[in-house]
């Protein structure tokens, strides 16, 4: 098999891992010798309760059996679909009365771009410098990492780069502003978190200039950081969110909400302002609907904190400068990109999966399932830190 997807399957990067895989369950994965590995990374945060959750299995095959794709989003009513909308709106903040249900967070943020522009009449887009919201050519466009983006110019004109956390580059959103793309927590630049109010500083110079706040939620969504949503920890409630990942509980989703005001305007003049023939899948959305109240009826994101302190308590060691992140969005930082690198591959040989972050070469990520146990996180810690004994 690995033969035949290094020749056949197009690559990433000219180095894939490669493991071949055979089945996973719960919080690990099983390859084709037989070999489990302990999973820290969950689909790169898209596996709340982690691999083949019983619930979710069977909710997706019962739906399969009533039916699958019948029509473009947004025709037909349908009860996954309607649901799950009707449950996110709940768990939103009160300016936020409709979703919009896509197949992968990139084309949420597309969708998000199109809304803003079209709600404001502006061109003007912000973001920040190493922020990731996809690859896509509007994403990519407001990606703040140049050497990612320059063999793909021209992209989006119109857009600015302001340092996450710096109130003087606030300045930058002005009256041609559309929207300021924001990540709640950044990811791929070593899971920032934004500090001294810096979101509600921005929400404020969004409301003076007439821009809207699109905050991307694709990674630390639906409870990874101890909250259903991250920016419940910063006291601001954004003009659009844009969700995915978790959301799916395995499967691809994206969706991005707004107040019914708003969204309206991608309804008409010009009518099928934004189009998708799979967003809203009725198995895709059983499967969201399914994971969504399993994290809240087990009260998962209540235990969130406690996880990360045993990770925090466990993950001490020399090599170790500091842990960046919340709850169990986690990523520890090292003085040299060759630890991360050693790391992730040595692991590996001993039965835990680590990965790296995009931008910040002095880190691993550490985004488990959710419902990963104590055990579970002191095996792994416990690997961790031998791995880095040997360095």
């Amino acid at each position: 098999m690995l033969d035949d997807f290094l020749k056949y399957q197009a690559k990433t990067t000219p180095h894939p891992l490669g493991l071949e895989i055979e089945y996973a369950s719960g919080s690990y994965l099983y390859d084709t010798k037989g070999k489990s590995y302990l999973d820290f990374v969950a689909g790169v945060s898209a596996l709340p309760l982690g691999h083949s959750h019983p619930k979710v299995v069977a909710a997706v095959k019962s739906q399969i059996e009533k039916y699958m794709h019948v029509m473009v989003y947004g025709e037909f009513a349908q009860a996954p679909a309607v649901t799950l909308c009707k449950t996110l709106v709940k768990l939103l903040p009160k300016n936020h009365e409709v979703v919009y249900l896509t197949n992968s967070g990139t084309e949420a943020i597309e969708g998000a771009l199109k809304l803003a522009k079209r709600v404001t009449q502006r061109s003007g887009l912000i973001a920040a410098n190493r922020s990731y919201h996809g690859s896509t050519h509007g994403a990519l466009s407001l990606l703040g990492y140049e050497q990612q983006k320059k063999g793909y110019r021209p992209l989006l004109p119109g857009v600015r780069f302001l340092n996450f956390n710096s109130e003087k580059d606030l300045s930058q959103i002005d009256e041609n502003t559309a929207a300021v793309l924001l990540e709640t927590i950044q990811g791929g630049a070593g899971f920032i978190l934004p500090v001294d109010d810096y979101l509600k500083k921005v929400k404020r110079r969004c409301e003076e200039m007439g821009a809207l706040l699109v905050l991307d939620e694709i990674q630390p969504g639906f409870g990874r950081t101890g909250k259903m949503f991250g920016f419940e920890h910063f006291g601001v409630a954004p003009d659009v969110v844009v969700m995915g990942k978790a959301l799916g509980g395995g499967l691809p989703i994206g969706a991005f909400s707004a107040s019914k005001k708003l969204m309206g305007k991608l309804e008409d003049r010009p009518k099928l302002g934004h189009i998708t023939t799979f967003g809203g899948n009725p198995v895709i959305a059983t499967a969201a609907l399914t994971t969504i109240n399993e994290i809240l009826s087990t009260k998962l994101i209540n235990q969130i904190d406690q996880k990360e302190k045993i990770f925090r308590e466990n993950l001490k060691h020399p090599l170790i400068k500091k842990i960046s992140g919340k709850g169990l969005m986690l990523a520890p930082i090292f003085e040299q990109a060759e630890i991360p690198d050693f790391l992730v591959h040595h692991c590996i040989k001993k039965g835990l999966l680590l990965f790296w972050l995009l931008w910040e070469k002095n880190a691993i990520r550490i985004s488990p399932p959710l419902n990963i146990t104590k055990e579970e996180i002191l095996k792994g810690c416990q690997i961790i830190r031998e791995t880095l004994d040997q360095i």
